[in-house]
């Protein structure tokens, strides 16, 4: 054991901050003094730390087979810094290798995609709890990226500019039909009839969802203005299309294999000249697929079963063969971990009421899917596209639907205004 710790130590020095291990049998490895201490309750566990697996570190935690002292932001710095390899690159070898592990990849996609498996997979997240996610979340339980317009922003004020931001994008105006799919907690459905004027549809396959946002309707007087339903996006009936449509922090959910479904049935659903807002989570580089890059099978098996990421080239790719034409692209990849770092300091700062609204287990799980996500999306291990695209009117003249921007503006001058 003398020359375990010894390698540990030397592995150790290289840290910018210090950490300490606790060996189950009381034995301690590392200075004194440490920003952080974990403590192992099984050996097996120091294999996983020494090979910089983050992953399988956070499913001990979640399983108990240990803990640590300190705070978790010093802990995701010391595991950015001992995590094995870029999570961006794809480890499977040679051109072989990765045709045959594309071929895993779109089988897998294909069999855990299809609406009872997404229904289960999102009720599986989004059901916890909502007192649960309230208590992190900001007032309007907004749970996607914000758009800290300014730095000084509160995450309260920075999620009402994101909302504005996107309702801006879309040219909102009052009276038009707008979708939104994936409508979480209500936030942008609300915000675009209660500000922009317009009549809204919000979908979600989370039923504590669904009677919160119809609540929120009744109780505002937008009844007959503003419904919510508890429907799957592939069932969305085509009869009437929508002037606008936006899903955010939703295609996530879709799968690699389902995009090109996904785009073309909400093309099928918006009408020629309308304007579409994907908002969403993308890899950060082409041959990682997983939520939280180098956390993927602890996301897949505790926060969210089934998301899966495509780097934005392809989404854009796939959106273009649907009839799409992308005017404008915005990454807010900083944004997206100076959010996730607020939900994880208000979710830090509230563990013994967290714990009071479920359980040990989830709570463990979400402080090191928080963490470890904001340190991902710093890394550049994943990014957040904000994608503006158009469904083309086909009023010039040339082929159908093709030739026309819609009527959006000639620049990008009105958003900043």
């Amino acid at each position: 054991m003398a020359i375990v710790d010894a390698v540990l130590e030397r592995k150790f020095e290289q840290l910018t901050l210090p950490l300490a291990i606790v060996m189950p049998d009381g034995r301690r490895v590392g200075p004194p003094r440490a920003a952080v201490t974990i403590r192992l309750k099984q050996l097996s566990s120091l294999m996983h730390i020494a090979a910089g697996e983050v992953g399988k570190v956070a499913q001990d935690y979640v399983e108990d087979r240990l803990d640590f002292d300190g705070s978790v932001r010093d802990l995701m710095q010391i595991a950015s810094q001992m995590i094995a390899s870029d999570p961006t690159q794809d480890m499977g070898g040679g051109p072989t290798l990765n045709w045959w592990r594309e071929i895993r990849l779109n089988a897998r996609s294909r069999a855990k995609h299809h609406a009872h498996a997404d229904a289960e997979q999102v009720q599986f997240h989004y059901d916890v709890s909502d007192a649960f996610y309230a208590l992190w979340l900001d007032p309007l339980r907004l749970y996607s990226c914000a758009y800290f317009r300014t730095l000084d922003m509160t995450l309260a004020q920075a999620q009402q500019a994101k909302l504005d931001h996107i309702c801006r994008k879309l040219m909102l105006q009052p009276g038009e039909r707008f979708l939104d799919i994936g409508a979480g907690w209500g936030g942008l459905l609300l915000w675009a009839a209660e500000h922009y004027g317009v009549r809204g549809h919000g979908i979600t396959l989370s039923r504590n969802q669904q009677e919160h946002v119809s609540q929120l309707i009744k109780a505002r007087g937008l009844s007959g203005r503003v419904t919510m339903e508890l429907r799957d996006y592939r069932d969305l009936p085509e009869g009437e299309p929508y002037d606008k449509i936006a899903s955010v922090g939703m295609f996530e959910h879709v799968g690699r294999t389902q995009l090109p479904e996904y785009f073309a049935k909400i093309n099928r659903l918006l009408k020629p000249g309308g304007l579409l807002m994907n908002h969403g989570i993308t890899a950060g580089g082409t041959r990682n697929h997983q939520l939280g890059a180098g956390m993927g099978d602890f996301i897949e098996r505790y926060i969210f079963p089934g998301g899966e990421l495509v780097h934005v080239s392809k989404v854009t790719e796939v959106m273009s063969e649907a009839q799409f034409e992308p005017l404008d692209l915005e990454n807010l990849r900083p944004h997206y971990a100076r959010t996730l770092w607020a939900w994880s300091d208000a979710l830090e700062a509230q563990l013994r009421d967290a714990r009071g609204l479920t359980s040990e287990r989830v709570v463990r799980a979400y402080r090191f899917y928080l963490a470890g996500s904001a340190m991902g999306f710093e890394q550049g291990w994943m990014a957040l596209f904000q994608m503006l695209a158009a469904k083309p009117s086909g009023d010039v003249a040339g082929g159908p639907m093709r030739g026309a921007q819609s009527a959006y503006p000639f620049n990008r001058s009105y958003l900043y205004r």
